[in-house]
């Protein structure tokens, strides 16, 4: 027996050394001949990413088996709805530009050591990230976001998902003239009622507080209006990314029957064109005269001169250390500790992508509500499923004079709103204590405008 014991042990020591090698030889560094971006995408290659991560991934033989095959494809509708990699692999491939909100996502889930799941590099020992790894990861994400941006952060703080934004965006200031008196002019509705401004205030945060916004006779609109401020910053503009640039932004409202009704931009055309005055300073500035596109050209102008910089964060993002406070400096922590820095990342904090809304518990099941044509989202513009129920990313800039939230308007107030958010999107419920941190920080990014902070006339 003793004899047989120890036979034992020593071929438990020759399996685990066995083992350990070959664990040691599939999960080999990339060399260091390749380029940062050439040995991230072996890593991501080596990993299997691509296996959750994609929308048609090729899953392995054990994927048909009764029970494993039902948890395989379970983790791998999961992993798609949370992140499709295909374009950061084909960027890496490329050498060109990764997108700042993949970024973020895939420096979080390495920081947080999410990723590959434990089940996963188990079967598949090649995927497993070890420390050596992971450094080449994060040093790869660090550095490609330090030469992402130009915009005098602080060393210190030189590789944060969150970026102060510019302090001057080049402009025609004729145009810019235009594009203001448009905003502000009510011939642009049918009924001579309503303005750009009557639903985005600039005094009231760029919205109007409202769940919705009323329209000519007082109709609804259905969806929440997003700020005006900062909307140079979006990557697409409205909740369901209709409007490729602010010009197109400007082209609907004008035409939408429940907003200003307008059948057509011929009708504000002969109106501007009927004053005389204005249309002689118009056309001095665009010579081709009135139209659907010089009109909006102009309203988007001026709609980028609506920024908001040195909000107390980008200052300290800067380096001026007293311009936030220990609370919201946790606050902060939070923000990214709760994934929130995945998606609201950039110089907006957010406005980069389309996300799900709903991404870890049904919110549109537990809201309540019957489902409106608004709540698809993307879908609307693609009609792809996937894309159903995702909402291009708000900013967050100002966020605390924009009440109410989400793209329903359903959330009155900012901390209701971060708690939402935790439970939807991440999982988790907050204490108390973090939702108040989270939003005393989220209050540090209100900005100025002419060198002033912005301020909410109807705040009480």
């Amino acid at each position: 027996m003793k004899k047989f014991l120890k036979w034992a042990a020593v071929a438990a020591v020759v399996i685990v050394a066995v083992l350990a090698i070959v664990y040691r030889a599939v999960n080999r560094v990339p060399s260091e001949n390749l380029t940062p971006s050439e040995r991230v995408l072996a890593i991501f290659e080596d990993g299997g990413c691509v296996s959750c991560h994609s929308e048609n991934p090729k899953l392995p033989f054990y994927a048909e088996l009764p029970v494993m095959g039902k948890i395989v494809k379970q983790d791998s509708d999961s992993g798609y709805r949370a992140f499709d990699i295909v374009a950061m692999n084909e960027a890496l491939k490329s050498g060109s530009s990764v997108h700042p909100v993949d970024l973020a996502k895939v420096e979080k889930v390495v920081l947080d050591g999410r990723m590959p799941m434990a089940k996963y590099y188990l079967v598949h020992w090649g995927s497993s990230l070890t420390r050596a790894k992971t450094d080449v990861v994060l040093d790869w994400a660090w550095e490609t976001r330090r030469t992402m941006y130009d915009d005098a952060v602080c060393e210190a703080l030189a590789t944060e998902p969150v970026r102060p934004i510019d302090l001057v965006i080049e402009t025609d200031p004729l145009k810019v003239a235009l594009g203001k008196a448009l905003f502000f002019d009510t011939r642009l509705s049918v009924d001579n009622t309503i303005s750009c401004s009557s639903c985005h205030g600039l005094n009231t945060g760029g919205v109007d507080n409202e769940q919705y916004s009323d329209g000519v006779g007082g109709q609804l609109g259905g969806v929440n209006a997003p700020t005006v401020y900062n909307a140079y910053y979006n990557f697409v503009q409205f909740w369901d990314g209709r409007a490729a640039t602010l010009a197109d932004q400007a082209a609907g409202p004008p035409l939408n029957p429940v907003e200003m009704a307008c059948e057509s931009f011929d009708e504000i055309v002969a109106k501007l064109a009927a004053d005389k005055e204005f249309s002689k300073a118009f056309c001095a500035v665009y010579p081709q005269g009135l139209s659907q596109e010089t009109i909006t050209d102009a309203i988007a102008e001026f709609e980028k001169t609506l920024i908001t910089p040195d909000s107390r964060f980008d200052l300290y993002l800067k380096g001026d250390e007293t311009a936030v406070t220990a609370e919201e400096l946790n606050g902060y922590s939070l923000f990214k500790k709760y994934d929130c820095a995945t998606c609201h990342a950039g110089q907006n904090l957010g406005g980069l992508s389309y996300e799900l809304m709903g991404l870890r518990a049904d919110y549109f099941g537990d809201r309540g509500l019957e489902l409106t044509i608004e709540d698809n989202g993307h879908f609307k513009e693609t009609s792809l499923e996937r894309d159903r129920h995702r909402f291009k990313v708000p900013g967050l800039r100002n966020v605390g004079l924009t009440w109410p939230y989400f793209h329903d308007g359903t959330r009155a107030t900012l901390e209701e709103a971060v708690r939402d958010m935790a439970i939807y999107q991440t999982g988790v419920t907050i204490k108390d204590s973090e939702v108040a941190d989270i939003t005393a920080f989220l209050k540090t990014l209100t900005g100025k405008i002419d060198g002033k902070y912005l301020t909410n006339d109807n705040a009480e």
